[in-house]
């Protein structure tokens, strides 16, 4: 299993609650394709450097997890489609 970091920037619009459950749905996709959640590390509202789709702040949430290569994938592709993800980075950490 390879190592990864998934860094999920959030809509300002979402309650706590809302939150929480994108959150948790973020979670259930990762293990859905077999992947192991190691840390989940929530940064709270910040301000953007510039504007994006209107939006000058956004909740950013880190995921570190271990999937297979190749299924990471379908994680990109849901976050996509997803209308509450302003934006998204998925990385493979490299191991030392």
């Amino acid at each position: 299993m390879r190592e990864y970091e998934l860094m999920v920037i959030f809509a300002p619009q979402l309650d706590e609650e809302s939150l929480a459950a994108r959150i948790e749905r973020t979670k259930e996709l990762i293990t859905n394709i077999g992947g192991e959640i190691e840390k989940v590390d929530k940064w709270g509202k910040r301000r953007f450097a510039y504007e994006i789709n209107d939006n000058t702040e956004g909740f950013y949430v880190v995921i570190d997890f271990k999937a297979e290569s190749g299924t990471t994938s379908e994680v990109e592709r849901i976050l996509k489609i997803t209308d509450e993800v302003v934006r998204y980075l998925l990385v493979r950490r490299d191991q030392e």
